[in-house]
């Protein structure tokens, strides 16, 4: 003996059910993306990010992005959990998703610009003028951005 059992979802679960689908299959990357932006020489800006973040033989590490986020983890947690509010109100997980990427652009953005790091060598300064580090023409700072895109193996 069986038992015939269906569900009834509401409105508002299958709205629910949707949000988690999304969620599971949607990503939102911060950073830079190889290919977008490149220096007048040639040079995609992706790659003096990353030399400039780890550092090189020649270039000390100035950790803009981990910075970005491991000084700010108090006011990342308070805008996450206001996302989370807005996705349980109905906000769709695409928005959200953009949302955060905007917010934490910004946060790599003002790192690059306020950031306490290594001086310049003499003779970049001699060379870009200014003994400010991570900034010369600007565009790796303006660079930096966000893309909202299906996770790799998702559905």
């Amino acid at each position: 003996m069986g038992a015939d059992v269906s569900d009834r979802l509401t409105a508002d679960g299958r709205r629910f059910q949707k949000m988690l689908e999304d969620m599971a299959d949607l990503e939102v990357c911060i950073g830079f993306q190889h290919g977008k932006a490149t220096e007048d020489d040639g040079t995609d800006v992706c790659d003096v990010a990353a030399w400039n973040e780890l550092g090189t033989e020649h270039i000390p590490a100035r950790p803009f992005l981990r910075k970005s986020v491991d000084e700010n983890k108090d006011k990342i947690d308070d805008f996450l959990q206001a996302r989370k509010e807005d996705l349980l109100s109905g906000v769709s997980v695409e928005h959200v998703l953009k949302e955060i990427g905007i917010f934490q652009k910004d946060l790599v953005q003002e790192k690059i610009t306020e950031g306490h790091f290594k001086k310049n060598a003499a003779s970049t300064v001699k060379r870009k003028g200014s003994s400010k580090p991570l900034i010369d023409t600007g565009r790796m700072r303006q660079s930096v951005d966000y893309i909202v895109r299906k996770k790799e193996g998702g559905s």
